[in-house]
C-alpha cells in the first residue's frame, strides 16, 4: 500500500525522496526491521492472549528429558509470524506482483490448515489434531493453486538468454538493451550441471508434435508433490525449541538471494543464470518473513515460552516450497532443506524398518532410539540446545552450498 501511495507522490507530484520505494532493496530492508519489530514487540501480547485463552501445548510422554516442563506452554505460535509478516508485506511490496500474490494465497491457506489442526488438538482435546487425510488434501489442493497459476497466469514468464542482454554507456548513463523475448516455460535448474537448463516438458517428448501443450500434466503434479513434502518435513522438524525456526530462517534467506539474482537482469546476466522477469518483488516478501521467524525465536528459542505449532509449521514449509518452485530452484531442496530430508527420512526409514522386522522376525526393530531424528540425539542424552545449535550449522553449511551452485556448474 506504501508503495503505491510513494510512487503517486512521486510520478505524479514528483516530490523529492520519494522515489527510494521504487527500489527494491530499499522496501526489503524495511520490511524486515518492520517484520523483526512486530514479532518481538506485538508477540508477548499474542503469547499472553494466547496463555489467557488456555492455548496450551499437550505433550505427549515419550520419555524425553525435560519434556513434561513443556506441558501448558502457549502454542499457535505461528499466528506470529504469519501476522509478522504480512502486515510489512502489505505495506510495503507491490500486491499486483503474482509472485506475491501466490505467496500471499500460500500464506493463508496453510496457515489455515495448521490453525485448524491445533484448534482440534486444543480445544476438541483430540491429540491426533486434523485427520491426516484432510491435511494432504489441503496440501494437494494449494499444490493445483500454484500449479495452474505458474503454468497458466502470462506473467510468469522466463528468458535464459541473459548472455544476450548488451549493457553500453549512453550518454554517461548505462543502458540495458534487452534481447530475446521472455516466454512461457516449465523449465528449471538443475544444480551443479553446465548448460543446466532443464524443460519438465521434455519428459513428454515421446508424444510426439505438440507435446509442450500438455506439459502442466506433468508440472502440476511436480509442484504438488514439493508443497505436500516440504510442508510436512517442516512439520515434522518442529519438535524442539527454535529448531524449526532456525533452520527455516536459514533456507529462505538463501531462497531471497535466489530470487534477487534471478529476478535482476543485471545479475542474472554476470551470474548467466535463467532471468525470472517480476521475481525480484519475492524478496520483500522474503525478508519480511526472516524477520518474522528470527523474531519468533526471541520466544522460541530453549526454553521456549511459545510454540509455533501446525499453524507456523505447515505455513513455513508451504511458504519454502513455494518460493523454491517460483526461482526454478526445487531441486536444490534435497540440498538447502537437507535437515527437513533428515527429518522426514529418518521417520520413513524408522517406521519402513519397524513393520519390515516385525513381519520377519515377529518383533519390530529400530534404526534409531527415536524419529524423527532430533529426537534419536535427545535419547542420546544431547540437552535439545545444542541439538538445536548443531542443526543450525548444518543448515548453514547447506545454504552456502547451495548458493555456491549458482558458479559451481
Amino acid at each position: 500500500m506504501l508503495y503505491y501511495l510513494f510512487e503517486y507522490l512521486d510520478k505524479q507530484l514528483d516530490i523529492p525522496g520519494t522515489g527510494v520505494f521504487q527500489y527494491i532493496t530499499f522496501r526489503s530492508g524495511l520490511a524486515i526491521i518492520l517484520s523483526l519489530l512486530i514479532s518481538t514487540v506485538f508477540g508477548k501480547k499474542i503469547i499472553n492472549f494466547l496463555r489467557k485463552q488456555q492455548v496450551g501445548e499437550t505433550v505427549r510422554e515419550l520419555g524425553l528429558e525435560g519434556q513434561s516442563q513443556k506441558a501448558g506452554t502457549p502454542t499457535m505460535g505461528g499466528l506470529i509470524i504469519i501476522i509478522s509478516t504480512l502486515i510489512p508485506v502489505i505495506l510495503l511490496a507491490k500486491l499486483d506482483n503474482i509472485y506475491v500474490m501466490l505467496l500471499i494465497i500460500t500464506t493463508l491457506w496453510m496457515g489455515t490448515i495448521g490453525f485448524i489442526d491445533d484448534y482440534i488438538k486444543i480445544f476438541k482435546k483430540d491429540k491426533e489434531g486434523l485427520k491426516g487425510k484432510f491435511k494432504v488434501v489441503g496440501q494437494v489442493g494449494l499444490g493445483l493453486i500454484v500449479g495452474y497459476i505458474l503454468y497458466f497466469h502470462p506473467s510468469v514468464t522466463v528468458r535464459t538468454d541473459t548472455g544476450k542482454v548488451n549493457i553500453y554507456s549512453e550518454q554517461s548513463v548505462n543502458v540495458i538493451s534487452p534481447a530475446g523475448v521472455e516466454e512461457k516455460s516449465t523449465a528449471t535448474t538443475i544444480p551443479f550441471f553446465k548448460n543446466n537448463e532443464f524443460d519438465y516438458a521434455e519428459l513428454l517428448s515421446w508424444a510426439g508434435d505438440g507435446y509442450k501443450d500438455y506439459a502442466w500434466l506433468i508440472f502440476i503434479p511436480i509442484v504438488i508433490f514439493i508443497i505436500t513434502a516440504v510442508s510436512n518435513g517442516a512439520n515434522l522438524t518442529d519438535g524442539i525449541d527454535g529448531l524449526a525456526a532456525g533452520t527455516s530462517a536459514i533456507a529462505v534467506l538463501a531462497l531471497g538471494i535466489f530470487a534477487f539474482v534471478s529476478g535482476n537482469i543485471i545479475f542474472s546476466n554476470y551470474l548467466n543464470i535463467m532471468y525470472i522477469p517480476n521475481s525480484g518483488e519475492m524478496t520483500v516478501y522474503i525478508t519480511a518473513f526472516v524477520g518474522a521467524l528470527i523474531g519468533f525465536l526471541w520466544y522460541n528459542t530453549y526454553p521456549a515460552t511459545v510454540f509455533m505449532g501446525d499453524t507456523g509449521s505447515l505455513t513455513i514449509g508451504g511458504i519454502i516450497a513455494v518460493l523454491a518452485i517460483a526461482v526454478r530452484k526445487e531441486l536444490l531442496i534435497p540440498v538447502l532443506c537437507g535437515i527437513f530430508l533428515a527429518e522426514n527420512l529418518s521417520v520413513v526409514l524408522q517406521v519402513g524398518y519397524f513393520k519390515y522386522t516385525k513381519k520377519k522376525f515377529g518383533e519390530g526393530r529400530r534404526i534409531f532410539l527415536m524419529s524423527p531424528l532430533h529426537h534419536h540425539y535427545q535419547k542420546k542424552g544431547y540437552h535439545e540446545s545444542k541439538i538445536v545449535t548443531r542443526f543450525w550449522i548444518v543448515a548453514i553449511l547447506l545454504a552456502i552450498f547451495s548458493l555456491v551452485s549458482l558458479k559451481l556448474r
